[in-house]
């Protein structure tokens, strides 16, 4: 069918009459597009010739569509067909008339574009590569033939540069002759070929190229344009090849400097060329350009201010009287300007040049703020525009670059870090900025609140004493009629930001003046304006009335109608925008729990709204969290009219799919039920209940958590606790009850849990006895609902014991741990049972002392002689937790045990850790530990140091640690001294023991580590390899939990770090089996350590890293190392490729074949599920890796990784899975956005 219609079609192609052509055509490309066009050879031939032919007609339309045409048909038709046709259109483009070159250089595009990859491909290199290198070199080819074979090269290098590799050499050695022709475009298209050749051209090439164009940049005789190409020609190489680069750097980077310190006045070009060059070698070839990143530094800031033509006392005229009256804009418009002037391209490119070394060198921040800042801020003064934007991008990233590296951590008052640098530069930056808000340029405008506003993010509460000199530009970007969207929103948004980060004093004086533009911008007709409008009416309102406890410094009253009258006729407003509508219904919440007490008249009008919006689907979310806001404000807003219909609708949410609104109707009926229980109806609190139960269960913790929560603030409600005890018991408990039992009960839920057992037993109706004995029963029962208790269900069953027993009272406590004794005492009952009793006494005795009970502690020692594992860790860790009740009577106990008892020291070890631990957390009301006790316990823990057992060492150091807590003063001289011991047992018992000292909150033992830590951490280059891991976790847990202790010594640490990520050949054996040998790494689990310590030092120590010097080799080596080692490598590359983008993209190629190699990774046919299971999760972290590279080089990949892609990643079986890990990938930042937000 397909034969005898393209028949027909070729008919009419071959009229005379041009419309008959053209529809004929145009039926053709039709033809060729669907995919069940299948063709013999015969038509093959025929449409190929004729569709050659129509290129060749008189009508522009017609060739047009035969181009198209043959986009589908290389497709289509066999691969001598394509080369045939490829052949046809380069004879026509190297010997044809004008016209006919046009359309088969397009043509030719066309055919290069869509061609498959393969044996095709193949073909059509090998046929086309010759051709076009001899219309390139011919000595007869016209310029504009040269520039279209040029331009079609380029095309075929770009697809198939890999496939070309026989003919490199010839194509380098045509195209560097290229490089030195008269004709400018020529040059430019030369550069553009060389640079994707070298693309994929070998290492010797690319050399001989460098030296080729860098010998002639050594040749100074050389005319400045072709100089210019030279130069532009190094910049593209870099630009193309990356790292592969770096060796050259050192013979290009001096000579480029050279020539743009001594170009000529007018040759500005030449120097814009050679910083854009300097610029790729920075953010290309990050570890090579080291060593010259300090000159290209000094060369950047000095051209930063090159203006030749335009002196500094000119600058300071135009801007001495800069006091804000309104001649000011007219002396900005006469600003000098010429337009032969192009020095501002020079500016611009050393602009760009400094920020590539801000964004590539985080560890060269402290230099930047003392050599780059003052430049930067003196720059902002620029009197091109184009170039004063970049000066505000490039201290953007300065600002980033600070942040992302403090990440919230650092100290501004701290003298000589980089919060405290940018805090002395705060005044110039504000001063320098208040004259940009006063020029006329929106652009410059919008560029300067845009500093601001990253100011404010990396710094907050630094703009306290300046604004007052700021409010007169925010006024003026939101009130003057030449003021953009763009300008509104970006001052609007540093409004909100200043408001949020700074105290409310500070804007007490400026409310009158703020309010009006920002309340006027409510108004405004763009939706983006009016809803960031409505945000900063949000923290208007908290700044006009900070306190609602105590009288207010500030009037707020005349404010409080002219927010409200705005906010209200948002709220009210049907046709508009989804965000605008959530802004106003949030921004009312605060009006009303903030000013509520000032609006009792409007509160009849304005609740009923937020009541409808709260039932409209679209808008009920944003009313569940308003309604929290006004239920959680001190003023006990009257809600009376509103309150039974909110709690209906909210109790509905509890049923809904939506788990983020599940979530916040649980908040808001929390917050609801404790300020109006008064208020709410019996059957309401029974229709809760009954919903509750539903929500109740492992499969979502949180929410578990937050219904509970809600359980107890229902029980402990004075009026409605009998009825609601009751509710709770019939409908809740059994769902607490098969919840106590899950092995991922963990956390807040397992405390709310506890809570709720508590508040259960005060609640009227509910007998401790039968609560008790319906927790026990539960690990004692199989056929109970929810299936066996697990392992971990006997600690929450224990806990919750411990909490209930509390809450009922001193008899109901005592009868119980006299009836757990007995059970230990005459051995009734199976294992369960005595391992449920130990736990239970732990977790009573911990809270209670138990002296009273005679010989308990006998009793639990009697159950280390037990045969099972899980009951002798009970009875230690009960007998630990007895201890910490009454220490003077049960710690001599324990410790006279561990030196009679030799074969249960591990267990009584375990039962001391306990005692410690828990005297480590300083809670309420225990007695401290006594002298003679430390000593005894040193001297007990020290001795153990050197134990043969790896188990019993780590339970030494865990002790010494804890201990370390409370008695610092001892510990830590002790346990540096140890460091130095002829044991290697010791020495990696006490590095454990410092990482047990080093707790997220300060403690008063940081003022005694931090000065020796380093004899700790320099343990990292002992000889024993168990020594050496000890060191590394240590220096993990120090970068995560205070990297302020260890980042001075991060410059010794890291190379000797870096050392314990390569593989040793010394630490690898093999174990002979018999029938077979087996291999062991053992240096397998030190590697994995390093590389999860570089992770974790890139979160809090970036400024200290040169990412690098770890990419390659260390990072490269990794991802071709072992499954445990890769695995950490990936979430290393991703986190690299957020925070340095620049140094990965470097070494892009290099990454491609380790990448390659493990995501196509296939398992033996007989692998087991467990090895199957293993594979497909490395290979999805490989797939969020590969993902993290295709979104930082989405502008400009390297053509092996774009191969890659398209080849590997987005074909055949991966592509359904890579598009899975994007999608959750883009799910994740869409949820940090929301965060963001809120």
């Amino acid at each position: 069918m397909a034969s005898l219609a393209v028949g027909l079609i070729l008919e009419k192609i071959a009229s005379k009459d041009k419309d008959f052509r053209y529809m004929a055509t145009s039926d053709l490309l039709n033809e060729l597009q669907k995919d069940s066009f299948k063709a013999d050879s015969d038509t093959e031939r025929k449409v190929t010739q004729i569709v050659l032919q129509q290129l060749d007609d008189a009508s522009g339309d017609i060739s047009g569509l035969a181009v198209k045409c043959l986009a589908p048909l290389v497709k289509k038709v066999n691969e001598n067909r394509v080369v045939d046709i490829a052949d046809s259109l380069c004879n026509r483009l190297l010997t044809g008339k004008e016209q006919q070159r046009d359309i088969a250089s397009i043509a030719l595009k066309t055919v290069v574009a869509e061609i498959s990859s393969g044996t095709c491909a193949q073909s059509l290199v090998v046929s086309l590569t010759p051709k076009l290198i001899k219309g390139i070199t011919s000595p007869d080819t016209s310029t504009e033939v040269k520039s279209e074979c040029l331009d079609i090269l380029c095309d075929v290098l770009h697809r198939f540069g890999g496939l070309m590799t026989a003919d490199h050499e010839k194509l380098l050695n045509a195209l560097l002759v290229q490089l030195n022709l008269q004709r400018a475009g020529l040059r430019k298209r030369a550069i553009q070929c060389l640079a994707t050749l070298a693309a994929s051209m070998s290492d010797d090439l690319l050399a001989r190229a460098t030296i080729s164009v860098v010998q002639i940049l050594k040749n100074k005789d050389v005319k400045p344009d072709m100089t210019r190409t030279n130069i532009q020609m190094i910049g593209a190489f870099c630009r193309a090849v990356g790292y592969r680069f770096g060796p050259h750097l050192n013979e290009v980077v001096p000579l480029l400097i050279s020539y743009c310190e001594t170009a000529s006045e007018n040759d500005d070009e030449l120097r814009e060329n050679s910083l854009q060059a300097l610029e790729s070698f920075v953010l290309r070839c990050p570890r090579d350009v080291s060593e010259h990143t300090g000159t290209i530094l000094n060369l950047a800031l000095e051209y930063l201010s090159y203006d030749p033509n335009f002196t500094d006392d000119m600058d300071e005229d135009l801007n001495e009287d800069m006091d804000g009256d309104e001649e000011e804009d007219e002396e900005s418009a006469d600003e000098y300007s010429d337009d032969e002037d192009v020095s501002w391209k020079v500016r611009r490119a050393a602009a760009k040049c400094l920020s590539a070394v801000i964004s590539s060198r985080p560890e060269l921040l402290s230099t930047l703020y003392s050599k780059a800042s003052p430049k930067l801020i003196e720059r902002f003064r620029e009197r091109e525009e184009n170039v004063k934007i970049d000066v505000f991008n490039a201290f953007i990233d300065l600002l980033r670059q600070t942040g992302s590296v403090t990440k919230g951590s650092g100290d501004p008052t701290k003298g000589g870090s980089p919060l405290y640098m940018l805090q002395q530069e705060v005044p110039k930056v504000v001063k320098s900025l208040n004259k940009q808000l006063r020029e006329k340029s929106v652009k410059t405008k919008v560029g300067a609140f845009s500093v601001l506003k990253e100011l404010v993010i990396v710094l907050p509460n630094c703009l306290s004493d300046h604004m007052t000199s700021l409010v007169p530009g925010i006024e003026k970007a939101l009130n003057d009629k030449s003021s953009n969207s763009n300008l509104k929103i970006e001052a609007l948004v540093f409004v909100r930001l200043v408001m949020a980060s700074h105290s409310p004093s500070v804007f007490h004086p400026h409310i009158k003046a703020l309010s009006v533009p920002v309340l006027s911008s409510v108004s405004e007709r763009y939706y983006k304006v009016t809803a960031e409008a409505l945000r900063v009416c949000g923290e208007l309102v908290k700044a006009i009335r900070p306190t609602l406890d105590k009288p207010a410094d500030f009037v707020f009253a005349p404010y409080v109608q002219p927010i409200y009258i705005a906010i209200f006729k948002r709220l009210t407003a049907q046709d508009q925008d989804q965000e605008v509508k959530e802004c106003a219904i949030s921004c009312m919440g605060l009006v009303i729990s903030i000013l509520g007490d000032q609006l009792k008249k409007e509160l009849g009008t304005c609740l009923p709204l937020l009541l409808e919006r709260l039932r409209n689907e679209i808008t009920r979310l944003t009313a569940v969290k308003a309604f929290a806001t006004i239920a959680e404000s001190p003023l006990k807003i009257d809600l009376s009219s509103v309150l039974e219909q909110v709690v209906t609708e909210l109790t509905t949410f509890l049923r809904k799919a939506n788990r983020a609104l599940r979530q916040a109707s649980l908040g808001t009926l929390n917050a609801l039920l404790t300020a109006y229980s008064n208020k709410i109806s019996p059957s309401s609190y029974e229709s809760i209940i009954t919903e509750l139960s539903s929500l109740i269960s492992d499969a979502d913790l949180h929410m578990t958590a937050l219904a509970l929560e809600l359980c107890c603030t229902m029980m402990l409600d004075k009026q409605h606790h009998m009825n609601a005890g009751a509710a709770v018991r019939e409908r809740v408990l059994p769902q607490a009850l098969i919840l106590v039992k899950s092995s991922l009960l963990q956390g807040q839920a397992l405390q709310t849990l506890q809570g709720f057992f508590a508040a259960l037993v005060q609640s009227a109706n509910t007998s401790f006895d039968t609560l008790l004995e319906a927790l026990l029963s539960t690990a004692k029962s199989s056929g109970s609902p929810g299936g066996p208790a697990s392992k971990q269900a006997f600690h929450s069953i224990a806990q919750c014991v411990g909490v209930l027993c509390l809450a009922a009272g001193d008899a109901k406590c005592s009868s119980t741990v006299a009836m757990l004794i007995n059970c230990l005492k005459g051995g009734v009952g199976n294992d369960a049972t005595t391992l449920l009793s130990l736990l239970c006494l732990g977790e009573i005795g911990r809270r209670k002392d138990l002296s009273p009970h005679v010989n308990i502690e006998g009793v639990v020692i009697g159950s280390f002689q037990s045969p099972s594992e899980e009951i002798k860790a009970a009875a230690s860790y009960s007998l630990g937790n007895i201890a910490v009740g009454n220490l003077s009577k049960y710690l001599p106990f324990i410790l006279s045990q561990i030196d009679t008892q030799s074969k249960l020291q591990y267990l009584l070890l375990h039962s001391l850790k306990e005692v410690i631990a828990r005297q480590s957390l300083d809670e309420v009301g225990k007695v401290e530990f006594q002298e003679t006790d430390v000593q005894k316990i040193l001297s007990l823990l020290f001795t153990h140091c050197e134990s043969e057992e790896e188990g019993v060492r780590n339970v030494v150091a865990e002790c010494l640690g804890k201990l370390a807590l409370i008695e610092p003063e001892k510990l830590v001289p002790a346990l540096k001294e140890r460091t130095a011991s002829s044991s290697a047992f010791t020495r990696a018992t006490v590095v454990i023991a410092i990482k047990y000292t080093i707790v997220e909150r300060p403690q008063p033992i940081d003022a005694y580590v931090k000065p020796c830590i380093a004899s700790f951490l320099m343990l990292i280059k002992d000889d024993d390899r168990h020594v050496r891991r000890a060191a590394v976790s240590a220096l993990s847990t120090a970068a995560h939990n205070k990297p302020g202790l260890v980042k001075d010594l991060l410059p010794t640490l890291l190379p000797l770090l870096y050392d314990q990520t390569v593989v040793k050949k010394e630490l690898i054996r093999t174990v002979d089996l018999g029938p077979f040998k087996h291999t062991v790494d053992d240096g397998l689990e030190l590697r994995k350590a390093a590389f999860e310590c570089v992770d974790t030092l890139l979160d809090n120590c970036l400024d200290q890293i040169d990412p690098s010097v770890f990419i390659t080799p260390h990072l490269l080596s990794g991802l071709s190392d072992h499954y445990d080692v890769k695995m950490p490598c990936h979430l290393i590359l991703s986190k690299l490729a957020d925070k340095c983008g620049s140094a990965v993209l470097a070494v892009q190629d290099a990454l491609v074949e380790p990448l390659e190699k493990t995501v196509t990774n296939k398992t033996k046919p007989d692998a087991v599920k467990q090895e199957v299971d293993r594979n497909e999760d490395m290979i999805r972290s490989t797939l969020r890796a590969i993902e993290s590279l295709h979104r930082i080089s989405s502008g400009e990949p390297s053509t092996r990784f774009k191969t890659f892609m398209n080849n590997v990643v987005k074909s055949g079986s991966l592509a359904e899975k890579y598009n899975a890990v994007r999608h959750e990938s883009d799910s994740m930042v869409g949820a940090g956005d929301i965060m963001d937000m809120s």
